[in-house]
């Protein structure tokens, strides 16, 4: 079974998330913050991080994708960033720090599942 690590600060949007994703069959966790995140990910190694950019706290979604992208551990990691940015150079900034997808919110339940299909099937 797949891994999803969601790493979003507001509740509303992670409840949203794992709704949609437990009618797949993920083994989901959650974290409020990067810092929870980050350290959600080196324990957990999932298979796919889905990343809020905007967050609170030390680490924000550009710095834990950079981190996760650098440690060797979680080589095999996936990232989606998850941000209410969709500019050309948000876009850019979310590619330079290594996330695999950029999807922006508000997006639909069949567009998260397509893009996770898309990035660890």
């Amino acid at each position: 079974m797949k891994k999803i690590l969601i790493v979003e600060d507001q509740d509303e949007i992670r409840e949203l998330i794992r709704v949609t994703l437990e009618f797949e069959s993920y083994e989901i966790h959650e974290a409020g913050d990067g810092d929870t995140g980050l350290a959600l990910a080196q324990k957990l190694k999932p298979d796919l991080v889905l990343l809020d950019v905007m967050m609170p706290g030390g680490l924000d979604g550009l710095k834990v994708c950079q981190r996760i992208k650098s440690d060797a551990a979680l080589k095999r990691t996936k990232v989606v960033m998850l941000s209410a940015k969709g500019t050309a150079a948000d876009r850019q900034a979310g590619s330079q720090a290594g996330a695999d997808q950029y999807l922006i919110k508000p997006f639909s339940p069949l567009e998260l599942i397509s893009v996770i299909n898309k990035v660890i099937r």
